[in-house]
């Protein structure tokens, strides 16, 4: 069975994000209820799966769903889920939050197909970095977070690659894992924060 708890991942600038990492469907519903009283209307999303080593084979399905609201991070084992909760379903279609992230419309497109949730208003980093009518950043419309990261945030994020091609569907997530899901949600929540109010 995985793992169910609180924790807080702290980036190199001092910011505590409390996370809660889980794959029960009580703990999802309670994040929702939580952030649902944010009075900013935005969520960074971002997904991890199993990396396939095999040459022509297919992607393995998303592993982890991760969302965060501020300094609040839900890092969802949704492959090991007994169910999807209904709560996440209307949060993700029918909150009126606005969900970011780098290539965010590819994440979405693979929640419906593989676990039938549809994710509405979203925005794709990318493109919203590129077209800031506050100071567009043309040059950010092919950066991978990592880079968006620093441009925006002057945060630097680390991306090892051990982390990004490890076994995101292990029951249990190492520390390096969910440190690198919640950051990864945490940035994209930022970003996009800062580049939708013009706070940057």
């Amino acid at each position: 069975m995985a793992e169910r708890y609180n924790t807080d991942v702290i980036m190199d600038d001092g910011t505590i994000i409390h996370t809660t990492v889980t794959s029960w469907s009580l703990d999802v519903q309670r994040f929702i209820k939580e952030v649902q009283g944010s009075q900013i209307r935005i969520t960074g999303l971002d997904a991890e799966w199993r990396p396939n080593r095999k040459r022509g084979a297919g992607q393995n399905p998303i592993a982890v769903l991760q969302l965060c609201v501020g300094r609040r991070c839900l890092v969802y084992q949704i492959i090991h889920g007994t169910g999807i909760p209904i709560s996440l379903c209307s949060f993700l279609y029918l909150s009126g939050f606005t969900f970011v992230g780098v290539g965010i419309a590819d994440d979405a497109k693979r929640l419906r197909a593989e676990y039938s949730l549809e994710v509405s208003n979203m925005v794709d980093l990318r493109e919203l970095a590129a077209n800031s009518p506050h100071r567009p950043r043309p040059e950010l419309r092919s950066a991978g977070l990592k880079a968006r990261a620093l441009a925006v945030m002057g945060a630097h994020i680390p991306k090892p690659p051990e982390v990004t091609m490890s076994d995101w569907t292990a029951p249990s997530q190492s520390r390096e894992q969910v440190e690198y899901a919640c950051i990864d949600a945490y940035v994209s929540f930022e970003i996009g924060r800062r580049l939708l109010t013009r706070n940057y």
